[in-house]
């Protein structure tokens, strides 16, 4: 297979990392904003920019929409969820707070408690079992008396295992603690309610699930959160310009300086194709994929050419499957799978080494096949079949 083939001729399941391709009004939106458009809001006072100031509320109402929030305001666009968790974690904690994560948390999560020890913040790990299911009584084992937040991913990116948000929120709520949820692997394929799971802020990404371009992201805050955390940025906002202070009104406290509009705007494209689509749909379209990945591992598990990591089923959990090879390392597995067959895998430590330690793949790491949308059962079977020859070839 010729390198310069375009992506387009190859399989890609690595949309754990970045959905691709995208509904193609996300491509014409970007396009027409940039030819057509290509303004700011908040700052010029003619036509052009109120017509983008419009399509740029209407994204946080979709957003707001999509996930139950208290209001549109309340909406907060970031470059990604790296830069929300950020903004949400060092705005919130202080010296002597205790923090409780899961063992499967992303490096989004844990460098910047890992920075935050530096100034008194402490954190535990409730343990989850090797299948990456949160243990029972695993919350209440790490409560301390100045513990003040939980914060958890929705579902591993390795592993693909979700975690009990609804059960999570009710403990923080019966502890008195805040909680932050990490939505990156499951925002446009599974539901979430802020109010129902009793999220204070949720982090999410525009470029997985919710089919947008990268470098556009954010998080939205529950009613009363806005004060209780400090801005990490700070800059022109295009309001209140007259003062040096940080406006304290959303969504301006959080979004200094130019906000990305063509990613917005792509966004919003997106978000209106998933509205139509339907989040079930999607779902259901990726996990009839994963449970295929699956049932065609089985075989190839039994000849002991490799290991499944994690659930063997689909019920709770992300359409994210991690293997481990044993008659081939797995750096040249994942290398034979591009390089023969054209199927686009990531393959290592997936920023997550706790993740990786409680599924007992540390430090080899995995190969992760990621089903998004617009795979097919032929891109399974494609894959099932790369794999058998490659391990089968090796043992």
């Amino acid at each position: 297979m010729s390198k310069e083939q375009s992506i387009m001729d190859r399989i890609y399941l690595d949309n754990a990392a970045t959905t691709f391709p995208k509904p193609p009004q996300v491509v014409e939106a970007i396009s027409s904003f940039l030819t057509g458009e290509g303004v700011n809001i908040n700052r010029g006072c003619y036509q052009s920019a109120y017509r983008v100031e419009e399509q740029v509320y209407e994204t946080r109402q979709l957003l707001c929409e999509m996930f139950h929030g208290p209001d549109c305001r309340n909406v907060i666009f970031t470059k990604n969820i790296t830069e929300s968790l950020n903004v949400l974690l060092k705005g919130y904690l202080k010296p002597g707070d205790h923090v409780i994560v899961s063992s499967l948390e992303h490096n989004a999560v844990m460098r910047p408690l890992k920075q935050l020890e530096k100034i008194g913040v402490t954190f535990s790990r409730a343990a989850c079992d090797a299948d990456g299911a949160l243990l029972p009584g695993s919350l209440e084992a790490c409560l301390q008396s100045n513990t003040r937040l939980v914060v958890m991913t929705h579902a591993s990116n390795v592993c693909g295992t979700l975690m009990p948000l609804e059960q999570v929120g009710q403990f923080c709520r019966q502890h008195g603690l805040t909680f932050f949820a990490d939505t990156a692997q499951t925002a446009g394929s599974f539901p979430i309610d802020m109010d129902a799971m009793h999220i204070d802020a949720l982090a999410f990404t525009g470029h997985k699930g919710l089919m947008g371009p990268q470098g556009i992201g954010g998080f939205i805050l529950a009613k009363g959160m806005k004060d209780k955390l400090e801005p990490l940025l700070s800059g022109g906002t295009g309001s209140l310009s007259h003062l040096e202070e940080i406006p304290d009104f959303l969504p301006d406290k959080f979004e200094p300086g130019t906000l990305n509009l063509p990613g917005i705007l792509g966004l919003r494209a997106a978000l209106l194709w998933l509205k139509q689509e339907g989040l079930d749909q999607v779902r259901s379209h990726e996990l009839a994929l994963t449970e295929r990945f699956l049932a065609g591992l089985e075989p190839l598990e039994k000849e002991g050419y490799l290991n499944i990591i994690g659930l063997r089923d689909v019920l709770n959990r992300a359409a994210v499957v991690s293997i481990q090879t044993t008659s081939v390392e797995l750096s040249e597995a994942a290398y034979l799978l591009d390089e023969r067959y054209g199927i686009m895998t990531r393959v290592g430590l997936h920023c997550a080494p706790s993740a990786h330690k409680t599924l007992g793949v540390y430090p080899e790491g995995t190969i992760r096949f990621s089903f998004g949308y617009f795979n097919t059962e032929a891109h399974v079977d494609a894959a099932l079949e790369a794999l058998g020859e490659i391990c089968g070839s090796k043992a």
